[in-house]
């Protein structure tokens, strides 16, 4: 069994970036980042703490706005149209989840695709489904990254992904079928969930159950990625897979945390880079 270190892996990649951004900004290109917060959401404000870091290490600027709670849907959508409007800045991101009285898809839909990096606007969701270049969604494009920097040959072997948010589980499903893939998704619907994981070379678990996957799922010498992150009854962080009871039947896997977690900000990273490669 050998462990998939997320750490080491985001690092090489944020890495790779600072010296891209260095090259770009010899050429004129500067890159910024805007990120929005609504309301004290105490996971949310740790996500965006990382962004800054994020942008600080890698060399490209990083505007913030941290809005009340009770802004309306209206200020939050004229901020985003003044954000589309200036050149200078390069990425926009409305952190997620939103209080209640603001509509997250009408949010998303405001963004100019040319500048979504989280990659959730339907422009860039529908170009990932046809194979055209698009900005895509941050944790499944980090986990193709995990997959590949850890040598794991994806072409046609059959991947399970349980999952079917918009977020993971679907632009999982099209990332691993552009890597070919054979591509299973499973859902709380799905009838014989235990045999269909079991048949996995590449098991990828975005349910948002704790600890929910034991071995009984697995294929001996599969290849498990857990998406999820929890605080269990003791205020441990725990993913969806049962770690213990599942690593000894794997050829590799992810921990949690410091698996999938932190490709996700490199990802974004990287998307923030792309908008300015062009």
């Amino acid at each position: 069994m050998e462990l998939i270190d997320g750490k080491k892996i985001s690092e090489e990649i944020k890495l790779e970036l600072k010296e891209k951004v260095a090259k770009l900004k010899e050429q004129g290109k500067e890159a910024t980042l805007a990120v929005i917060q609504v309301g004290q959401d105490p996971a949310s404000s740790i996500y965006v703490k990382n962004k800054k870091k994020a942008c600080e290490y890698i060399g490209v600027g990083s505007v913030s706005y941290e809005l009340s709670e009770n802004t309306t849907e209206e200020k939050l959508l004229s901020i985003i149209d003044e954000l589309n409007e200036r050149s200078d800045i390069t990425g926009i991101l409305v952190q997620l989840p939103l209080p209640k009285h603001i509509d997250e898809d009408k949010v998303i839909k405001r963004i100019d695709p040319k500048k979504d990096v989280d990659g959730f606007h339907v422009e860039n969701v529908g170009a990932l489904v046809v194979g055209e270049e698009g900005f895509v969604s941050c944790t499944p494009n980090g986990v193709i990254q995990l997959l590949k920097r850890s040598n794991v040959d994806i072409t046609g072997k059959h991947a399970v992904i349980i999952g079917r948010s918009n977020i993971v589980g679907k632009p999982m499903a099209l990332l691993m079928l552009r890597e070919n893939a054979t591509v299973t998704v499973c859902h709380s619907k799905t009838k014989n969930l235990k045999e269909i994981c079991k048949e996995a070379d590449i098991l990828i678990v975005a349910m948002g159950k704790p600890r929910f996957v034991d071995h009984e799922y697995i294929k001996e010498g599969a290849v498990v990625i857990d998406v999820g992150i929890h605080r269990d009854e003791n205020n441990k962080i725990c993913g969806d897979v049962n770690f213990d009871d599942v690593k000894e039947h794997t050829s590799k896997i992810t921990p949690v945390p410091g698996g999938v977690g932190p490709m996700t900000i490199a990802m974004l990273m990287y998307n923030v880079v792309s908008a300015i490669e062009d």
